[in-house]
């Protein structure tokens, strides 16, 4: 095994640490930042730092801001009325680039996964709570991952918020755009069955 300079080393490591990152990935992203020029190595670094520094949780729904209220909190367009909840910042942008949804977002954090130890209390499920008792929302869009975590994630939020007098939905589930029916699994093709719609 090659023996690397310990500032070398400590690089590697800490990009092992990112998701999906493995040695070998680690290592040449390590070497190919080093064999980078200078400049663009430090206006790299520059950025991590700048965003560590500038960026926060928004107040309101838990998004990422430069303040402390997000743009789409900010925006008095959005229907207040309809929150969509969903595990983390790329959910929230992936559902923005449809451009069809209006409302607002609460952010949780992540998904429930006992096996990884996160429990309601490591989510931001006490501040959705807060947000419905002070009223003014009439639907909770429960936009989670249909993945074992995110369908006990949801079952947990429809648990917690029965009974607080908001209509709580799930998009529908099923079938892709262009997709064919002989390549879809049973629970697709059943899920698609179940959300149907009138035409």
């Amino acid at each position: 095994m090659a023996v690397f300079p310990r500032p070398v080393a400590r690089l590697i490591d800490a990009l092992e640490r990112l998701p999906g990152v493995g040695p070998k990935s680690a290592q040449r992203l390590a070497l190919w930042l080093l064999r980078e020029p200078p400049e663009r190595t430090r206006a790299l670094a520059e950025a991590l730092v700048g965003a560590l520094d500038q960026v926060q949780l928004c107040e309101v729904c838990g998004h990422f801001s430069e303040g402390t209220r997000c743009s789409v909190c900010d925006d008095p367009q959005r229907d207040a009325s309809v929150l969509c909840v969903v595990a983390d910042a790329r959910d929230l942008l992936a559902i923005e680039e449809t451009r069809g949804f209006h409302g607002r977002y609460h952010v949780l954090g992540g998904l429930l996964s006992p096996a990884d130890g996160v429990g309601p209390d490591e989510l931001n499920i006490a501040g959705l709570r807060e947000r419905l008792a002070v009223g003014g929302v009439g639907e909770v869009i429960v936009a989670l991952n249909p993945t074992p975590e995110g369908d006990t994630t949801a079952n947990y939020l429809a648990r917690v918020l029965r009974g607080s007098g908001v209509r709580l939905t799930r998009p529908a589930l099923g079938l892709p755009v262009g997709g064919d029916l002989n390549y879809a699994d049973r629970v697709t093709i059943e899920r698609a069955l179940e959300g149907r719609r009138e035409m």
